[in-house]
């Protein structure tokens, strides 16, 4: 809180307030005001600071509202009700999940997502001129239509399993369309060898490079996005079941181990090679005792999308729980403002939403938090079961775990956390202002005492003056009085005279004052 002098004042500035950064000055006790010659300016002078320090207080009164209504919004205020309430509701969400949504399943979401794949791959083949609605036949003409330049780097590019996730090109992310247009500008084909590092290999046919600027950009978007669809659903030769190509997430996650920065680690080569099991289906493949592979499980496109299927079929009793509790905080809101109120003209309304305020979010954050209870309990009894006596793993319980509701009790308890801290920021500006505000009022104090002094000044020449004005009516009072004195002596001397020489004379004087008594 730095003290600068400016126009021949002291003032007070604080550099964290909003209020001081809109008054850019308040002025304080330390003012000294310039030489003055009458109190009339003087006065002038301290009522125009006293006019200052008022709009400065308007000003941070205004702000001090707003920071209560915001401590007010980031408060819980649940009470035992709300809480019960979020609890019932987050086993109940609980019992749904276990009830009727079950376990993932990535084979029932890859199932799900081959189909949902081999529609679009037939559809997609009948607006660019295909006829039929076999798979096979679909895959060959969109094979042949949109042709792809890196194919011809085929076993320098990983061939076989890995080629569609070595080669950049058959990536379906931002970094595969750039890929695609830097082969059309360079002629290179972009990937990773067999040990997972970076390398440029010569497109062998040149057939689909573009000569002209249309050309490269052409085939480098459109036939680029034609091919991709082509390889989805697997290649001719095993329609709906041969490899696909790498979704979003797996292709981006192998872009990003070939950086340097995974070349020179154990743990980058170890991350390679996870991938690529990932992609060829023997990280996830069933097996039996003896470790054999049963049943590949390859993760691809089809199976990336099986995985979003999954994961919406664990978020129905995660909205379930979500519309319960905002309605239930709706609804009682809306009771509780009615009976404050007597009628809905009354209601305030913004108290009734269930929305951005800490009490809502600590009843999600309860009722998140007992779904989670429920269902991480459901997966180790369940693994547990049937583990039947042998040791429970991981995959054993993570199979039965609704990571939707997980996520959204971890989403949960971080904007609840969150709300805390910025209560507590706002707790601390809120102090803050009261002690600016306990400075203002000071001065102002000092302002209203500086004119009170003046008019105290201004009071004892009055009574300068008027003492001045009594001690000479007492002066010409006595003199009047002497003045009197003399004439009553002089008229007794006369009265004397008179009685001598005309007595009726004075018969008729004391008759006439009393006649005036």
């Amino acid at each position: 809180m730095p003290i600068v002098s400016k126009s021949g004042k002291l003032l007070l500035v604080e550099e964290d307030s909003s209020a001081a950064r809109e008054l850019q000055r308040i002025e304080f006790d330390l003012a000294v005001p310039p030489l003055m010659d009458t109190d009339a300016v003087v006065q002038a002078w301290t009522r125009e600071c006293i006019r200052d320090v008022d709009d400065s207080l308007d000003v941070l009164q205004g702000e001090l509202l707003a920071l209560d209504k915001e401590i007010d919004r980031l408060t819980n205020h649940a009470d035992q009700v709300d809480n019960m309430l979020a609890v019932s509701s987050g086993i109940l969400a609980g019992l749904v999940d276990i009830f009727f949504v079950g376990e993932f399943s990535l084979e029932r979401g890859t199932k799900w997502g081959s189909d949902k794949i081999n529609r679009f791959v037939v559809k997609i083949a009948q607006k660019t001129g295909y006829d039929g609605d076999d798979l096979e036949k679909a895959i060959r003409h969109l094979e042949k239509k949109f042709p792809a330049p890196s194919d011809s780097a085929y076993n320098e590019l990983g061939g076989g399993l890995q080629h569609h996730l070595r080669d950049f090109a058959h990536h379906p992310t931002p970094f595969g369309l750039l890929f695609s247009l830097m082969t059309q500008f360079t002629g290179m084909a972009y990937g990773t060898n067999t040990a997972g590092m970076f390398i440029m290999v010569p497109v062998k046919d040149g057939t689909y490079i573009g000569k002209t600027l249309p050309e490269k950009f052409t085939i480098g978007v459109i036939y680029w996005l034609g091919h991709l669809v082509s390889d989805m659903a697997g290649s001719s030769g095993k329609p709906g079941a041969g490899t696909g190509i790498p979704g979003p997430i797996l292709g981006l996650l192998k872009e990003i181990s070939a950086l340097p920065f995974f070349n020179e680690s154990e743990a980058g080569a170890k991350f390679r090679l996870t991938l690529s099991k990932l992609f060829n289906g023997t990280l996830l493949a069933a097996r039996d005792e003896s470790g054999k592979i049963i049943k590949a499980a390859r993760f691809d496109f089809r199976a990336e999308i099986g995985v979003g299927y999954e994961l919406s079929r664990q978020a129905v009793p995660i909205i379930m729980n979500e519309a319960i509790v905002r309605g239930f905080y709706f609804f009682r809101r809306c009771m509780q403002q009615l009976r404050k109120h007597g009628n809905l003209e009354g209601v305030e309304w913004a108290k009734t939403i269930p929305h951005n305020n800490r009490t809502i979010r600590r009843m999600l954050t309860i009722a998140t938090g007992a779904f989670t209870a429920v269902d991480l309990l459901h997966a180790g009894i369940m693994a547990a079961v049937d583990a039947k006596g042998s040791p429970v793993t991981l995959p054993m319980v993570l199979l039965r775990v609704n990571f939707v509701g997980v996520g959204r009790f971890a989403v949960a308890i971080g904007m609840d956390t969150w709300m805390e801290v910025q209560q507590k920021k706002y707790k601390d500006q809120r102090m803050h202002l009261r002690g600016t505000e306990l400075h203002l009022e000071n001065a102002k104090l000092f302002y209203m005492q500086a004119d009170m002094w003046v008019e105290v000044k201004k009071t004892f020449v009055v009574i300068d003056a008027l003492e001045h004005e009594i001690e000479a009516g007492f002066r010409k009072a006595s003199e009047d009085w002497s003045e009197i004195q003399k004439s009553l002596d002089n008229s007794m001397k006369h009265i004397s005279e008179i009685r001598e020489k005309n007595p009726e004379r004075i018969k008729e004087l004391y008759d006439y004052l009393g006649e005036v008594r």
